[in-house]
């Protein structure tokens, strides 16, 4: 398990050349408008969106699972907890097929529990990422 921290981004050259010399490794995945490191130490994943809001700030938060069976856990945890969710759906989001579920936090934060299940070629063709 990792936490995932999506970032807003004005200038997406700039970055990930900063967040390459910060964490000393280059995107896993880069497509126009969006990079996504996967960071072994500290364990994170960060995704960066160009142009889909106020520079730095935050897009949505994460978790990202090894397994469907710990989405449907954690979403089943969630919704005894009390917490709403929007259900555990197979989606295609951010250049990933996934299965996820989505949270929203008391100060509005987005919160996704996913695993990436394949790689896609569509970024979101139903606005879930941003």
């Amino acid at each position: 398990m990792r936490l995932q921290l999506a970032l807003n981004v004005t200038d997406l050259d700039a970055a990930v050349d900063f967040y390459s010399k910060m964490f000393g490794t280059a995107p896993a995945k880069r497509k126009p408008g969006y990079a996504n490191f996967a960071i072994a130490e500290p364990p994170l994943k960060l995704v960066l969106f160009e142009g889909a809001g106020p520079d730095g700030s935050i897009n949505h938060l994460g978790v990202e699972v090894e397994s469907s069976a710990e989405v449907v856990a954690a979403e089943s945890r969630l919704a005894a907890e009390g917490i709403g969710t929007t259900g555990v759906d197979d989606t295609v989001c951010c250049y990933a097929e996934k299965v996820e579920t989505w949270v929203t936090a008391p100060d509005g934060n987005r919160w996704e529990w996913y695993v990436k299940t394949a790689d896609a070629e569509q970024l979101t063709p139903g606005g879930c990422c941003g």
